[in-house]
């Protein structure tokens, strides 16, 4: 038979599938895949169960339930200021990687670069590829991950179309500062392209960093399509609610990419999240506050255990350096190993990279779990590590 599409054909199952099946093959404590072990807000999920009930199951319009796209809408003037026509400017999508993946439909033409930030999320790439546009990848480096600009000013050109960019950041937990926004938005102004926005960790941020949208920068109005979530904000990833805010010259392609992807999304979830959506300030902070907690918490066990312990200034993620552990593999291995030997499932920060040489000490964690379940972790790592430990004593004896 001839042969498939060779890119999809050549594209590995996506990592946390992959680590996720490694964890309930060996009943490990899955810190890998970022999906909370708790549900979200009674009230959303009360709201989607009754709009089951009330007759309306069939499409609702394309670009989003009414209730949805004004609450998306309050909610972009409420956080940030930015003044959003409910009915021109918001399109409502099926996840957030459907809405990305809309975004880059929207501007990108083959043979168009597209600017990428990595360490990054494993389906930009391919999807970028799968549109026959160019990526041209510039590399954040640990334990920092500062913005390097005469690396990223190099990667625009007179064909860059657009740069997607991730703040807070997955897998970095990077918030990204003003200045950095502004010296992006310079670049994207000064080569006339776009910017997609993934900003799904909006509210998850800690230590008093604030997110701050591209979009609200001045002269990237016109130029961003901002992406948000409903499944980070309210811990319902399953969901998959995803809604994408840009001007109303973009919101059109945006649309039609959507039409051809999904065409629509489940209408009483989306009519649950617009009730999550205009929850009052203390919702939004308790969030940020209970997160950062669990962060305080996995983040001291496994320091007090040896591991070097990154900056997380964002998002449900810690990346942690275990070279300090003695393990002499790379992070596939090593994450491999605690999978089946600790029984704690990581994710390699390897899988992040799309270019050669990228450093493969690192680990990433997740710590949006119940706390039983991160101290269940920790105490189950500090007993491979001491095992393992012993051996080495054992061996050298």
């Amino acid at each position: 038979m001839k042969p498939q599409n060779d890119l999809l054909s050549a594209t590995g199952t996506t990592i946390f599938t992959v680590m996720s099946a490694l964890a309930n093959e060996h009943g490990a404590i899955n810190l890998g895949q970022g999906f909370p072990d708790y549900d979200g807000p009674a009230d959303v999920i009360h709201a989607a169960a009754a709009a089951l009930l009330d007759g309306r199951n069939q499409y609702p319009p394309m670009t989003g339930a009414p209730e949805l796209r004004q609450a998306v809408a309050a909610a972009n003037k409420r956080f940030y200021g930015i003044e959003v026509d409910p009915n021109a400017e918001v399109v409502v999508t099926s996840g957030a990687t459907e809405a990305i993946t809309a975004c880059l439909m929207a501007v990108l033409n083959p043979g168009d670069e597209c600017v990428l930030i990595e360490p990054l999320y494993d389906t930009y790439l391919p999807v970028v590829k799968l549109l026959g546009a160019i990526p041209r990848l510039v590399r954040l480096t640990p334990p920092k991950w500062e913005l390097p600009r005469a690396e990223l000013a190099a990667a625009f050109g007179p064909k860059t179309k657009a740069i997607l960019l991730n703040t807070p950041m997955n897998p970095t937990s990077k918030v990204f500062t003003a200045a950095e926004l502004a010296f992006i938005a310079d670049l994207v102004q000064k080569h006339d392209c776009y910017a997609v926005c993934d900003e799904v960790y909006e509210h998850l941020t800690f230590d008093g960093w604030k997110h701050i949208p591209l979009m609200t920068l001045p002269g990237m109005r016109e130029r961003c399509m901002r992406v948000g979530s409903a499944g980070k904000t309210f811990s319902l990833t399953g969901w998959k609610i995803g809604y994408v805010t840009c001007d109303r010259s973009l919101a059109p392609n945006v649309a039609k990419a959507h039409q051809n992807l999904t065409f629509t999304t489940p209408p009483n979830l989306q009519r649950g999240v617009a009730v999550g959506l205009a929850k009052d300030d203390a919702y939004f902070e308790g969030l940020s506050s209970s997160l950062q907690a669990k962060r305080d918490r996995l983040a001291t066990g496994l320091a007090r255990l040896g591991f070097g312990v990154l900056p997380t200034q964002g998002s449900y993620f810690i990346t942690t350096d275990f070279r300090p552990l003695g393990f002499n593999g790379d992070d596939v291995a090593f994450c491999r190993a605690l999978t089946v030997e600790a029984k704690v499932t990581a994710i390699p920060v390897t899988a992040f990279y799309a270019s050669a040489d990228a450093p493969n000490h690192y680990a990433r964690f997740a710590f949006c779990k119940g706390d039983a379940v991160l101290d269940a972790a920790l105490a189950r790592m500090e007993g491979w590590i001491a095992s393992r430990a012993g051996g080495l004593r054992a061996a050298a004896g």
